[in-house]
């Protein structure tokens, strides 16, 4: 089955050898606000974790050591579980590495934080997809779910067609339907839609 790009990692800022160098994040270098008032103390901490997480993950980047730059990323996600940054420079890091099982880790914290993110689901599938070999039916589940959060993601419903297409002749009709549904959306996602032509055409029904 024809692998295909994941929906998130589209900045592709981790070599093999380690993080690359990119700007730091706008918020690490803002000025630190004046204290609130105390009955905005609370907002006011969120707000200094979301700072002091966004200077970890600038830090994390321009490193050159791998270890403890994944330990900075980590923490980030700690200061700040809703910030994307750092779940994504680790999935990329652990990914390029072929370490699929800690790209499940990473998107499954986010998603306990985040639990409407499409492609959080999608990535999980995807690393799922990507071990050797690939883990369909642990991977089905988690695309049928970024289906149910973003009814219209042709890249889901693309793998869910795929996926009943490998279960063979019973599971034809969900093949179809998923297949289908992919096409649908050609002006939004028209390499999903041809991808999904190229299946059904190989089953016969396009």
């Amino acid at each position: 089955m024809r692998r295909l790009i994941r929906s998130t990692l589209i900045l592709l800022v981790a070599a093999a050898a380690g993080f690359c160098r990119v700007p730091a994040a706008k918020a690490a270098s803002s000025p630190s606000p004046s204290l609130p008032p105390v009955s905005d103390a609370a907002s006011y901490a969120a707000g200094s974790n979301s700072i002091k997480a966004h200077e970890l993950v600038s830090a994390a980047i321009n490193m050159t050591d791998s270890e403890r730059a994944l330990k900075l990323l980590w923490q980030a996600t700690e200061l700040d579980p809703t910030l994307d940054e750092p779940y994504m420079y680790l999935a990329l890091f652990y990914d390029s590495r072929s370490q699929f099982d800690k790209v499940i880790e990473v998107y499954q914290k986010l998603l306990k934080y985040q639990p409407r993110e499409a492609t959080a689901y999608i990535n999980i599938g995807e690393a799922y997809m990507s071990f050797s070999p690939p883990k369909f039916d642990s991977a089905l589940p988690y695309y049928l779910k970024a289906l149910q959060v973003e009814p219209t993601n042709s890249f889901a419903a693309l793998r869910i067609g795929e996926l009943y297409a490998q279960k063979g002749d019973a599971y034809r009709a969900e093949a179809l339907r998923y297949l289908n549904l992919a096409r649908s959306g050609r002006s939004k996602n028209p390499t999903s839609a041809a991808e999904a032509d190229r299946v059904l055409h190989e089953m016969g029904a396009s």
